[in-house]
């Protein structure tokens, strides 16, 4: 028998299938994602490698195969299912097989395993009381004192019995010698998250929440699998829907994985599950420890949990008996992978749910564009939740406009209404949330009297500040000198946004002494459970102020928060992206839907200087679907994703000359094969190479080249060409080039 064996070296060269002959002692033992060790190369240097598969036949001279030398002891094995999943990914998003089977790893080595040890005793209880004399008479104390604790518990905790009564390790071992006692260890799970289940509460479901689990459970129950959009407005309880979605699964025999966009959301989220579900439910995410989340790996592997929740690695949770996956949030851009291959994990998850018949549900009260526009053509089925739970009402949102405020006099980053609602909500003792929007930022100019922002002519997005003294477009490389003055209205007043959370927090303390405030940005969430102490301190009622940036307006649920103020939306509307106006519309109504999801009514003051912006206006009406319409028209217009299909091919390399050298081959490559495809009838668009916002990092310089096309397809089969055209070319070794499908942000 012979094994087709991937060799654990990242470099495309070695990107292929190596035979090895298996040992008659490992025949019956080996199995697919297996990491053993090899010889390899000509010096037979023992490298690691992952079973992919195996033959009786050898497609090589038998003379010249080697043999595995054995199988390595710490390893964890690839799930045969994960072994085909990472092909795929290899396939679609490119990079070597061996980074996309480190990237459906769950875990990448075994951890050694938490034992909780216990003392048994194991004489009758006239014997132990012999002993306890005898122990007293030779003034053993210590062994005296060991056996009148097991006289009172005739087990103890082992950490017990060496703290508390103070008696070392080799009392104990001597102890065991004479049969006196027992040590015994169990294996226990290092469970990061402990709550116990609690009984159900009634819940009254809209109909339009009936007749989404309906649905579902209907179809699910006749064999029928799919891809479904829940798009429900805020607050409109598709956590409840899920959650009925997961229940009929796991009736059926099956197991659910459920993704969340950032790891701030993981402790409302688990609670609310683990309150459904008991201990059958698990978390993974980068805050755990290696233990914990070996443990969660294997407990899922296992099948000793039903139900597991985490950002995006998650979705490789190795489950045999796989029958749901629930993206959260779908719209979010924490989905997509910044390393190689760059993976989202939408695509990803209904290629895994077609492997193994499993369903897929996406939820947003904002879609991603490609996720609505794939249910409006029938390619999801789409579920509906267009009212809030409870009959609650959504939050009344005033659009401020800043520019009226500086003619008024008004510096302050507060407009009047802002701070008028926020001195009215602290008098009732609700509680406020302020929101700073930095998501996007990348340096772009505006003007403060008219709200003019200075664009690049040729793409349609905002030309970036440089260090320089230049704006530049990152799209395609166009630059201009810096303006000192508005070329719209000739007011001075230009510039860039420089407020940061900390120096808002310090202006609230100063304008509003009796506030409480926290704040919540990456600096305060640094530690393990940053995240869950602001969050829980703030929800208990511990501060009137939450202050922070895009983290706090997802998902979150506080009954007591009447207020969100939105400070400077512009920030990600003229972003150097063609995102930029679908990802401001998606953070204003998240923000927005974070008012008013108790009792109390509720309000929204978003400030810009744009408030005639349809992206802003939609926000504003907290209507999707008139912003869906009008984006779309923009990105037909532009032929921007999902009108068209767009991949960026990013170069990188220390010397700046031989960049410049690969990227005209590789462009003037593109373009041969890009001729090919016109003339099998389809058009391919090339842009650049441009230099993208941050040209230089770490002393690597960066380059980058777009291609579009109306099909996806196109555009892998010129990933494939482009890969083996740098393959074969060894003047590409020194360059580090990525392949970017659908990109969600510009390099």
């Amino acid at each position: 028998m012979y094994a087709d064996i991937i060799v654990d070296i990242t470099h495309e060269k070695l990107d292929k299938i190596f035979q090895y002959r298996i040992p008659k002692e490992m025949e019956g033992r080996l199995q697919t994602g297996m990491e053993v060790l090899i010889p390899f190369g000509r010096a037979n240097r023992e490298t690691k490698g992952y079973v992919i598969g195996f033959s009786e036949k050898c497609n090589y001279d038998p003379e010249k195969i080697k043999e595995i030398t054995q199988i390595s002891q710490n390893h964890i094995a690839i799930e045969a299912k994960l072994v085909a999943l990472a092909a795929w990914m290899k396939e679609h998003y490119g990079g070597t097989m061996i980074q996309a089977l480190k990237t459906v790893l769950p875990i990448k080595q075994q951890e050694k395993q938490k034992e909780q040890r216990s003392i048994r005793l194991l004489l009758d209880r006239r014997e132990a009381k012999e002993r306890l004399s005898y122990f007293l008479s030779k003034n053993q104390t210590a062994r005296a004192r060991v056996v009148a604790a097991l006289l009172d518990r005739p087990i103890l905790p082992y950490e017990y019995v060496t703290r508390q009564l103070k008696v070392t390790a080799a009392v104990l071992r001597a102890m065991e010698e004479q049969r006196i006692l027992q040590i015994e260890a169990e294996v226990v799970y290092r469970n990061p998250v402990t709550a116990k289940r609690t009984k159900q509460q009634s819940f009254c479901y809209t109909e339009a929440q009936q007749a989404a689990i309906h649905t579902f459970c209907e179809e699910y129950r006749r064999g029928k699998r799919g891809t479904y959009l829940v798009y429900g407005v805020t607050g409109s309880g598709k956590t409840e829907v899920y959650m009925e979605m997961i229940e009929h699964v796991i009736a059926e025999g099956k197991q659910a994985i459920v993704l969340i966009p950032e790891i701030a959301l993981t402790y409302q989220t688990v609670m609310r599950f683990y309150q459904r579900f008991g201990d059958r439910v698990s978390i993974i995410n980068s805050r755990l420890s290696k233990g914990e989340r070996y443990d969660q790996m294997l407990r899922a592997k296992r099948g000793e949990i039903n139900v597991m929740i985490g950002p995006r690695s998650a979705l490789f949770t190795p489950f045999e008996r796989l029958g749901l996956i629930i993206i959260d949030e779908e719209h979010e851009g924490t989905y997509k992978s910044e390393q190689t291959p760059r993976y989202h994990a939408r695509e990803t998850a209904i290629a895994r749910a077609a492997m193994e018949g499993a369903s897929v549900v996406l939820g947003s009260a904002t879609p991603s564009m490609e996720a609505f526009y794939k249910a409006v053509t029938g390619e999801f089925r789409l579920l509906r939740l267009p009212e809030r739970a409870k009959q609650r009402a959504m939050a009344h949102v005033t659009v401020a406009d800043m520019r009226k405020e500086l003619e008024k006099g008004n510096r302050s980053i507060f407009s009047d209404a802002l701070r008028s609602l926020m001195e009215d909500r602290l008098k009732k003792k609700e509680q406020i949330m302020l929101f700073l929007n930095r998501r996007g930022y990348a340096g772009f100019i505006s003007c403060r009297s008219c709200g003019h922002v200075v664009k690049c002519p040729h793409c349609d997005v905002s030309l970036s500040s440089h260090r320089n003294g230049k704006l530049v477009c990152h799209y395609c490389g166009y630059e201009q000198p810096m303006v000192t003055s508005c070329p719209e209205c000739g007011s001075s007043h230009v510039g860039g946004f420089r407020a940061g959370t900390q120096q808002i927090e310090e202006l609230l303390l100063r304008e509003f002494p009796q506030a409480k405030v926290l704040r919540m940005d990456m600096d305060t969430t640094k530690q393990k459970d940053g995240h869950e102490k602001i969050l829980a301190a703030f929800s208990s009622g511990e501060a009137d102020i939450l202050v922070g940036t895009q983290m706090i307006v997802k998902g979150h649920d506080f009954g007591n928060v009447t207020l969100v103020g939105v400070l400077a939306a512009d920030l990600s509307l003229y972003a150097d992206d063609y995102r930029a106006g679908e990802r401001t519309f998606q953070l204003l109504t998240q923000a927005a839907g974070r008012a008013g999801r108790g009792e109390k009514a509720g309000e929204v003051v978003i400030q810009t200087y744009s408030p005639e912006h349809y992206s802003i206006v939609a926000a504003a009406k907290q209507d999707y679907e008139q912003f869906f319409q009008e984006e779309m028209t923009y990105r037909a217009l532009m032929g921007y994703p999902p009108a068209s299909q767009l991949m960026a091919v990013l170069v990188s390399c220390k010397e700046e000359e031989l960049l410049e050298t690969a990227c005209h081959y590789l462009k003037a490559y593109a373009e041969t094969c890009c001729k090919k495809c016109e003339r099998a009838g389809t058009s391919v668009q090339l842009i650049g190479p441009a230099s993208p916002y941050v040209g230089k990092v770490r002393d690597t310089y960066r380059r980058v080249i777009y291609l579009k096309s109306e099909q996806e397809a196109v555009l892998v089969f010129l990933k494939d060409q482009l890969e083996q055209y740098i393959e074969i070319n060894s003047g590409f070794q020194n360059l580090w080039i990525q392949f970017d499908l659908n990109p969600m942000s510009v390099f």
